[in-house]
């Protein structure tokens, strides 16, 4: 009989869900599930990532089909047409409204069927970028409401809340899956090589730069 899964780690693909991937496995090394959300996101490659990293890493990926959360709100991760912008005072134009709310919500029902106890998820609010469910304080209060709302015990584990890009990257070195980066996907374009010219991959190359490392994955060269 297989063993019985004891955790859930929310999988987009990306850097930081990956690092969430590598540390479950350290703690539940012969009970992970991995679970993956398609809402009709402009970089949907993330979702082949997330299947090659779970292959690489021995555990099962669900994808659960969440296209209706594009049709809740605009923005510019479910509509290509729009740019991608982050200006001052105002909400990156990326932010899909509801999009962890939901994503985790969904996450503790299927957990719960599971009988896992533990979510992963790669949240971080020292570098957020300006995402308010990002944020400690909204993991707290939702985690509180779905243990009363599911009548389920649930952690909703967050192991990179307060760590800077930089300091993920060094974790990862730590636990010996650097390599695994080099398949996750970070670009908000959906390309590969990454356009190193948006948000996502200015933050991610930010984070190399200050740990001091080399990025496995490969960018685009930028045009003068």
């Amino acid at each position: 009989m297989p063993n019985q899964a004891q955790a859930l780690v929310l999988l987009s693909g990306g850097q930081d869900s990956t690092t969430c991937l590598a540390l479950a496995l350290e703690e539940f090394p012969n009970g992970v599930h991995a679970l993956a959300f398609d809402y009709g996101q402009r970089h949907r490659i993330e979702l082949e990532q997330a299947q090659k990293i779970a292959n690489i890493a021995g555990v099962p990926l669900q994808i659960l089909d969440t296209r209706w959360l594009a049709g809740l709100s605009t923005n510019a991760l479910t509509d290509p047409t729009l740019p991608i912008t982050h200006l001052d005072g105002k909400l990156p134009s990326t932010f899909v409204d509801g999009r962890n709310l939901f994503f985790l919500s969904l996450a503790a029902v299927i957990a719960k069927q599971k009988n896992i106890h533990t979510l992963y998820t790669g949240v971080c609010e020292t570098d957020f970028s300006g995402y308010p469910d990002c944020r400690a304080d909204f993991i707290q209060s939702l985690n509180q409401t779905l243990n009363l709302g599911l009548a389920y015990t649930l952690k909703i584990a967050t192991p990179l809340m307060w760590l800077t890009k930089g300091e993920t990257v060094l974790l990862m070195q730590k636990l010996g899956h650097l390599d695994w980066y080099a398949h996750t996907h970070t670009c908000y374009e959906g390309i590969r090589p990454g356009c190193r010219q948006c948000p996502a991959c200015l933050l991610r190359l930010k984070g190399f730069e200050d740990a001091q490392l080399k990025d496995p994955l490969e960018y685009r060269a930028v045009t003068p």
